[in-house]
This record gives C-alpha cells, structure tokens and sequence, in this order.
C-alpha cells in the first residue's frame, strides 16, 4: 500500500458535529472528498441540510442530523442513527462549540454554563456515546477540536470559560486515549488558532491584533484544520493517539 492509499477515507464512515458552518463543515467536506459517509450534526437543522446535499455532490453520502449535543439523550440517537444508516462508525469528530467574551469577575453562571457545556461536556458525551460503538469493533478514530486557548490566553479579548472548557478538552483526549488504545480506539485533538468563521466576524476590530500576533501574519481557512482531521481519521495515523495538533500559524510560538 502506498502512502496516499493510507489516506484515503473510502468505506468509513462518521459524523460531524457542528457541522453545517466554519471549521465543521470544512472538516465534513474535507472527510467527504476522501470518501468517508459524513453526517452533518447540527441543532440547525435547515442548514444542516443544505450543508449536507452539498457536500453530498463530492461524490460521497451525506445526510443531516438535528441534534443538540449538550444532551445525552439525543447524543445517543445520533450515534444510533449512524449506525442504523451504514452499520458501523469509523470517525466521530466533536466541533461543536461556543464563545462568550465576558470578563471573569461579571461572567454570569449561565454564560459559564453555555460554554462549558457545548465546549467539554457535548465532547464527553459524544465522544462517550461514539466510543461505545468504537470499542464493539476494536477500531475508531475520535478526533476532538480544543483551541489554541488550550495553551494560551487570548489577547485582548476576556473568555476565561472558553479557555478552561478547551483545556479541558485536551485532558479529557488524553484520558480517553489512554483508556481506550487497548480497544483499538484512537482519540486526538486538534487546535486551530484563529480561523475565518462566522464566530469570529463579531469581532472584526480584533483581526488586526490577531494577525500581528501571528508569525504567519493572516487568519487560518476552515480547509486547512480539514487536512489535519483528514490526517487523524486515516489509516496514515494508526500510531497516533492522545496528541493534540496545534495548527494555528505559529501563533503559540511566541
């Protein structure tokens, strides 16, 4: 087998969560055009839809799934409709996630609660849910999207309950790598640094600073953290597990 064989995505199958905008659906189309069967995973599910006849015309099959992710109950029914449509899950990729800028000492418990549940919790329960079914066959790749504010404090924008949610992210990938290798599963996380999304349009003042901080001097494309999940759900990365891949223009080098 060659190299770009080790690559390909054909006969696998996953799910995507926030996956009809941003670096979600990036990553779907990227999983998509290597021949995985994707699911788009998202509580839009207008959207959600129309991201996945989209994605569907690159050859590969696609369908949509309203989900709310902070739920186990519909967590599991995701997984079980995954399953119920192609008999197996290869790739579960948890990108769903949220930011509130609010300084430490006036962040409301709610806003605290609104991130870290979308954030770490909706990651534990979809990484739990896809791990059971991963385990059944001895074979998986869970790959979780943490942040570059795993590592740093962003400047100069305040998002204490992101940094610690995503943190927390990296941990729990760890953990669950560790405990899972045995079973054939392997659990991974990328970071992006600051990516062209809808999430970060709000702040359009901010780009300046960001970019200046960069050493690649430019905000990051949604298809570029899409090569790295492609990278991780492959066979090309059988020896990797527990890793967290910063991809962020070097933004942490400083």
């Amino acid at each position: 087998m060659g190299i770009l064989d080790l690559f390909s995505l054909e006969g696998k199958t996953g799910f995507v969560t926030g996956g009809a905008r941003g670096i979600g659906r990036g990553i779907a189309a990227g999983l998509a055009e290597a021949g995985a069967k994707v699911a788009i995973v998202d509580i839009d599910s207008e959207r959600a839809g129309a991201t996945a006849e989209e994605l569907g015309k690159l050859g590969s099959e696609c369908f949509p799934i309203r989900a709310d992710v902070t739920k186990k109950d519909q967590v599991g029914e995701m997984v079980d409709r995954v399953l119920s449509r192609w008999g197996r899950l290869d790739i579960a990729v948890n990108n769903a996630g949220t930011c509130r800028n609010v300084p430490a000492e006036e962040m409301s418990e709610a806003d605290w609660d609104i991130v870290v549940d979308l954030n770490l919790k909706a990651v534990f329960l979809c990484s739990q849910a896809a791990g059971k079914a991963m385990i059944a066959r001895k074979s998986g790749s869970i790959i979780n999207i943490a942040s570059m504010s795993a590592q740093i404090v962003n400047y100069p924008q305040p998002q204490v309950s992101y940094n610690a949610a995503k943190a927390g992210v990296v941990h729990l990938t760890r953990s669950m790598a560790a405990e899972w290798a045995r079973y054939g599963v392997r659990v991974n996380a990328i970071s992006p640094g600051y990516v062209n999304t809808d999430l970060l349009q709000p702040a359009k003042e901010l780009h300046p600073t960001w970019i200046d901080r960069t050493p690649q001097k430019r905000i990051g494309e949604p298809w570029e953290i899409a090569g790295m999940a492609v990278y991780l759900a492959s066979d090309a990365a059988r020896y990797c597990t527990g890793s967290d891949m910063l991809v962020d223009g070097g933004y942490t080098l400083w």
